[in-house]
């Protein structure tokens, strides 16, 4: 996998490998719904969605105005509501 660049459109292999880093969330089939390092349930068919409380976006866990490395060591999934409060802060 190559590197990831801010504001790409993401392929389909990134989006998912990065949703496969998400947690197992008991009681659910893992292909569908998963959950963030937050706990949020993620709903696989959502991803950019935020129209939906399940919509989840690829964060970057360093962020790149701060020196973190665009790699994919470094990305995560994230329900979109998380993502937009965690902005540019880190982890």
């Amino acid at each position: 996998m190559g590197t990831i660049t801010e504001n790409m459109i993401f392929s389909s292999e990134t989006i998912n490998t990065v949703w496969y880093k998400g947690h197992v969330a008991r009681g659910y089939n893992p292909e569908y719904v998963r959950s963030d390092r937050y706990g949020s349930l993620m709903e696989r068919k959502e991803y950019g969605n935020r129209k939906s409380k399940y919509g989840w976006e690829i964060d970057h866990i360093i962020p790149l105005s701060v020196g973190g490395l665009n790699t994919m060591s470094n990305i995560q999934p994230l329900q979109w509501e998380n993502n937009a409060a965690k902005s540019d802060k880190t982890r």
